[in-house]
């Protein structure tokens, strides 16, 4: 006999007006994503930037009466530490980002953040965020670092290796900040390389998340279990918006790092790794997909959701792998001693800093070659059939730079030119944005293929050469000015 469930009058109207707690998150935050150019803060919109670009758009909210702001410390180099404060609620959380000083997409979501908070919209939202919830930033901890847009401090110290310690200002006023407010939740900001992917797939770990361990035994304790759940909540929210891009950073204690013992502390500590995605080199799709997650979680903390899911769910989430490229071949044929040879090669395109730390221009290298099956690509050729040439210099000897302007490059290029030689290189700077490396009178080709070297050559079918690699951009002879960025000027 079927069973008959009465349910009372008062909980039906609960549920109408309220409805299933997770779905209200997760609606929120498919409406967030879609609305987010309204809160973005076009005021920055590369990673490269400093302090002096930062401290105007906090200072603007100082007249605001939503929000607090305080100076809570100075950076070693005497840059402030400034701490954003907003809400009223019981529920202490606090969110720190740019600790490691080049890792900065948080802090762009963080401006971004603050818009919404001061905006008119998702009034409902951000009236139960505001009333449940007391909310701390503390952007850019590592203000000298992100000067130089480096790691490291100006002790040159890893100030997520300080905790124990605390030799640097910027360390102390972490702990000093973490302890007067002894937050409920801890959000750890930070960027991971653009080469982690969600393990065995192509996809890059776009975002990665990690309630860290607080002992060498990686217990799980309520503190624990709290952030798991609602790193549950936040990638539920990501798999809307960017499937299969989600990672799970390593969890081994490190006794020394702020967000173990943060945790051990007891505060619920969730990091937050910002990793590639595809065409998004200033990860402006990346600084959206942070707005979305970390409101999504603020969101669901104020209603208390994360509290129903299931920690298996966090251990599902795919570990970071480190099997990508940005340009994967695959199953070139090398020619070495007389002898034909397949292989697969990864290349990578690093960034050099340029113009006080701003700018960067692009040093592509071989990382690794030879049967590379289980790595992937940014991008990915399949390259069977294609035989590897390394190129030529071109005929004549140019004076400098202004006699470049008379070459057909899309014909050179298909003549296998790569290289240009000047009587007079360029001495302060290193990139050329011609589509063919500009050397030195005495500059000669390496043929032997090699990781660690620059990755400049082309591609031939049937004699014919179809695709140029220059810097480790793959183009067709006819589109390079449409797909390279730089080559490199070489003595």
């Amino acid at each position: 006999m079927k069973k008959t469930i009465i349910i009372p009058l008062s909980a039906l109207f609960f549920i109408f007006l309220f409805g299933p707690v997770k779905a209200q998150t997760s609606d929120f935050a498919m409406d967030l994503a879609q609305d987010y150019d309204q809160f973005r803060n076009n005021r920055i919109d590369t990673r490269r930037f400093k302090h002096s670009d930062l401290f105007p758009l906090i200072e603007k909210y100082r007249d605001n009466p939503v929000f607090e702001i305080n100076k809570v410390g100075e950076s070693i180099e005497g840059r402030s530490l400034n701490l954003i404060s907003l809400g009223e609620g019981d529920t202490d959380v606090f969110l720190w980002s740019q600790m490691h000083g080049d890792e900065s997409t948080a802090t762009m979501a963080i401006l971004d953040i603050l818009n919404f908070f001061e905006s008119e919209e998702f009034e409902q939202e951000r009236t139960l965020m505001l009333e449940n919830l007391k909310i701390h930033f503390l952007p850019m901890l590592n203000p000298d670092g992100a000067e130089l847009f480096t790691r490291r401090n100006a002790l040159g110290i890893d100030v997520n290796r300080d905790a124990l310690r605390l030799q640097s200002s910027e360390s102390r006023t972490l702990k000093r900040i973490r302890d007067s407010l002894d937050a409920d939740f801890g959000f750890n900001l930070h960027d991971q390389s653009r080469y982690y992917n969600a393990e065995r797939t192509s996809k890059p770990a776009t975002i990665s998340f990690l309630a860290p361990a607080f002992n060498y035994e990686k217990d799980i304790n309520e503190v624990r279990s709290r952030a798991m759940k609602l790193i549950v909540v936040m990638n539920e929210v990501l798999q809307e918006i960017a499937p299969g891009q989600v990672g799970r950073y390593n969890d081994d204690f490190e006794p020394r790092a702020f967000g173990d013992n943060i945790q051990k502390w007891g505060t619920s500590t969730v990091l937050i790794e910002s990793g590639g995605y595809p065409e998004d080199r200033e990860k402006q799709e990346i600084r959206r997909l942070n707005f979305v997650a970390i409101l999504s979680a603020l969101h669901s903390i104020a209603i208390k959701s994360y509290q129903d899911e299931i920690i298996d769910d966090y251990e599902n989430i795919p570990n970071n792998d480190r099997m990508l490229f940005d340009l994967k071949l695959k199953e070139v044929t090398y020619e070495l001693e007389g002898n034909n040879y397949t292989l697969d090669l990864g290349i990578n395109r690093n960034e050099n800093d340029l113009k006080d730390n701003t700018e960067f221009y692009y040093s592509s290298q071989i990382v690794d070659q030879g049967d590379l099956s289980t790595s992937y690509g940014y991008e990915s050729f399949d390259a069977s059939g294609y035989v590897l040439d390394f190129g030529k210099i071109y005929s004549v000897n140019l004076q400098d730079t202004s006699a470049l302007k008379k070459l057909d490059f899309t014909t050179l290029l298909k003549e296998g030119v790569g290289y240009v030689k000047l009587k007079n290189l360029p001495e302060d700077i290193q990139y050329s944005n011609y589509p063919v490396n500009l050397v030195s009178e005495d500059f000669q080709i390496n043929t032997n293929l090699w990781p660690g070297r620059n990755a400049t050559f082309f591609l031939k079918k049937d004699g014919k050469i179809e695709y140029a690699v220059i810097n480790g951009f793959l183009v067709k002879p006819e589109e390079v000015s449409e797909k390279l960025c730089n080559s490199l000027i070489l003595d």
